[in-house]
């Protein structure tokens, strides 16, 4: 670490207490280190000299040589600009200033000639240029020092105290100038040697300042690599230190329990992505190493039943399983499925949430200290200090991301022996995100729909096709199917003119009059006995339409339901429309899925509707919305300050990300403790990092 670049950013030439202030509290920029990783978000190639006569309307910025002449002030005393006009033999063009017209007076001189660079904006047929860049030429004729201008993040308060992007360059500039500067490197020669990577001392040299593009492109390689690399080398390590540490519990065999549910009760045949699943749990449980694997499945592949095989396998060892879910409704799902699945044997499932009763709730707990009890599926109560399990053996979480870390780890301390570990999701996650989120552990992915379930036709449509939408729902209804409609809101909303739920709700009713037709109603704000009855309706099929707000996402199952109609579906994101969706196509009838959106949409709201409409693979959909909404977003929980990324983009360099993460697996099978000399600086670095959330406060 270099202590140099530790020193607070007060004491850089040109800052002062007022930035410093101002840099702290807007940009967290406390040290110089800081500031040198606070990179440009873009650069312009100042190369090309134009002449006034070729500008054109689209150019965002253009760079002129010529004279200033003609200084003068105009307008009143609020509202007085400075305006100067540039001449270069093809044209003439206005300079402008609103700010700093007596610095700008004392700098330039009329008559001489400057290099000015700024946008080009038309006004009244003429074009003029706020507040240029003004420079001399160098004595090539071009500009002094600098080819590619960077460009810095700053708030609009940075920018009123005078604080813009040219001030950062120009701090940022002193800060490299200064002769005390250096960053030592933190990767092995070999490495450096094998991947062709620049230096790093160069690439922080030219992200800031490249020479040209070529030297841009691979200071940026090389920071993507190493913020990349140090994220895999963290996951990678403690995986590896896992597997060290916990020995695990080795389920030995697939004996009575399993086999007889596969043989006898297994109500339809396994996919193959399914078996193929099945084949790498068992492969992790009977190898004495503790399991740690994450499993993907879209929405109906068939997670619940890969899930019950596992915890048979535990039961079949003489140990007790768990599956804990996010909430009542879905526990609730899974414990019905489980229940039924297993009604035929001799399996003891109990449910445990925060509404069972005292009473029923000691049974659960004996049961469960007692070993009676060999199935417990519950929500958040599955992790209090009063459950006490004989001898936890697998401990599954579903919707894993709904849970922190620490809330996952919890289900560790229930058992002498940590449990073996099954983390679910429903929700397709990139390639990239997974590997970086979930990076130490094992991925197993259920790629492939049950063969009795047909795709479900996902259309758009407009307020203009209102009434024909609720003539289809009718000809469904009278098919004996049943419809979800669901809204984005619960109340009315002054600032926004989008559907709501009780309005929805009164006019569903109008159009769908009893006693002919029955609707439900739920919503989050609802009494949980409120919701589960009027839940229990839909479900017994005694409502044919349930309007209901995102509360219906996960957990409801109604293989007869055949429509989902989204109502103001640009409001959501794509991976929650892709979950509502999931909510029919669960039968093996046709089922459809209708977008109610306005006529105009912004252009990310249409690219949503329009992938929604073109697939229903949800990992297709999982990564437009990585682009869309970035991984910070999709994720919805901080992981450890994994995600704080200063320069890597998780949608858009995958290839980086798998570079770095192999590198990263060559370093640990070469070293796996980093003892070596020639690793001394990787381990220095690696320390500090895995201390600090930041990684741009080391250097």
């Amino acid at each position: 670490m270099s202590s140099f670049l530790q020193t607070p950013i007060v004491y850089l030439k040109g800052v002062g207490t007022n930035r410093a202030e101002l840099l702290q509290k807007e940009l967290g920029i406390f040290t110089l280190s800081d500031l040198l990783f606070h990179f440009p978000y873009r650069h312009i190639d100042r190369s090309k000299i134009y002449s006034i006569n070729q500008i054109e309307p689209e150019m965002p910025y253009i760079q002129l040589k010529g004279k200033i002449m003609h200084f003068r002030t105009v307008g009143q005393k609020r509202a007085q600009r400075l305006v100067a006009e540039l001449y270069d033999g093809t044209g003439r063009i206005e300079l402008v200033w609103f700010q700093g017209a007596k610095w700008v007076q004392e700098a330039v001189k009329e008559g001489k000639e400057y290099v000015v660079f700024g946008k080009p904006n038309l006004f009244n047929g003429s074009y003029n240029i706020a507040h240029p860049t003004v420079d001399e030429p160098d004595e090539e004729g071009g500009k002094k020092y600098l080819r590619m201008m960077p460009f810095y993040t700053v708030t609009e308060r940075m920018r009123n105290r005078a604080l813009d992007s040219k001030v950062l360059m120009k701090l940022t500039n002193a800060l490299l100038a200064d002769e005390r500067f250096n960053v030592p490197e933190n990767l092995p020669d070999w490495l450096v040697q094998s991947y062709k990577i620049t230096s790093r001392k160069e690439a922080l040299m030219q992200i800031h300042f490249p020479e040209n593009n070529a030297k841009l492109q691979q200071a940026t390689y090389r920071l993507k690599f190493e913020e990349l690399f140090f994220i895999q080398l963290r996951l990678l390590a403690y995986k590896q230190k896992q597997k060290a540490i916990y020995n695990g519990i080795q389920f030995s065999q697939v004996g009575h329990y399993f086999n007889t549910f596969y043989n006898s009760y297994l109500p339809f045949e396994l996919t193959n992505a399914q078996k193929r699943v099945v084949k790498e749990i068992r492969a992790d449980v009977k190898s004495g190493k503790q399991m740690n694997r994450l499993l993907q499945g879209d929405v109906g592949s068939g997670k619940t039943v890969v899930a019950l095989m596992s915890m048979l396998m535990a039961i079949d060892n003489g140990y007790q399983a768990s599956l804990m879910a996010p909430t009542e409704i879905l526990a609730q799902q899974h414990f019905e499925t489980i229940k039924q699945l297993l009604q035929q044997m001799d399996v003891e499932v109990k449910l445990l949430t925060g509404s069972t009763p005292t009473k029923e709730r000691k049974v659960i707990l004996e049961g469960i200290a007692n070993g009676s009890i060999h199935l417990l599926i519950g929500t958040h109560a599955l992790i209090e200090e009063t459950v006490v399990f004989q001898n936890l053996g697998l401990a599954i979480v579903d919707e894993q991301h709904r849970f922190g870390v620490a809330q996952r780890a919890k289900m560790w301390g229930k058992n002498k022996f940590p449990p073996h570990q099954l983390v679910m999701t429903a929700t397709p996650i990139p390639r990239t995100l997974a590997m970086t989120l979930y990076g130490d552990l094992d991925t197993s992915v259920i790629d492939e729909l049950p063969a009795n379930r047909k795709p479900i036709q996902t259309v758009h449509r407009t307020e203009s096709n209102r009434l024909r939408v609720y003539g289809f729902m009718r000809e469904q209804i009278a098919k004996g199917r049943q419809v979800y409609v669901v809204y984005p809101l619960i109340a009315e909303s002054e600032k926004m003119d989008y559907a709501n739920l009780q309005h929805g709700f009164e006019e569903i009713a109008n159009m769908f009059p009893m006693p002919q037709y029955q609707v439900s109603m739920v919503h989050g704000k609802m009494k949980p006995a409120d919701k589960e009855a009027e839940m229990q309706r839909f479900v017994k099929g005694q409502s044919q339409i349930m309007v209901a707000t995102t509360v219906i996402e996960v957990g409801v199952n109604v293989p007869n339901a055949s429509v989902m109609v989204i109502e103001s579906a640009e409001r959501f994101g794509l991976s929650q429309l892709h979950q509502l969706r999931g909510r029919v196509g669960r039968g093996a009838e046709q089922s459809y899925c209708i977008l109610m959106t306005k006529q105009k949409l912004s252009g990310d709201a249409a690219l949503r509707v329009r992938t929604l409409c073109n697939t229903n693979n949800g990992f297709e959909i999982s990564e437009v919305d990585l682009k869309l909404r970035g991984p910070g977003a999709m994720d919805g929980t901080a992981q450890s300050g994994v995600l704080d990324l200063r320069i890597a983009d998780l949608a858009n360099d995958q290839l980086i990300l798998q570079q770095a993460r192999q590198a990263a697996q060559q370093l640990l099978e070469k070293d796996p403790t980093l003892a070596l000399h020639e690793h001394k600086p990787v381990a220095e670095f690696f320390a500090e990092y895995t201390r600090l959330s930041k990684w741009g406060r080391i250097a």
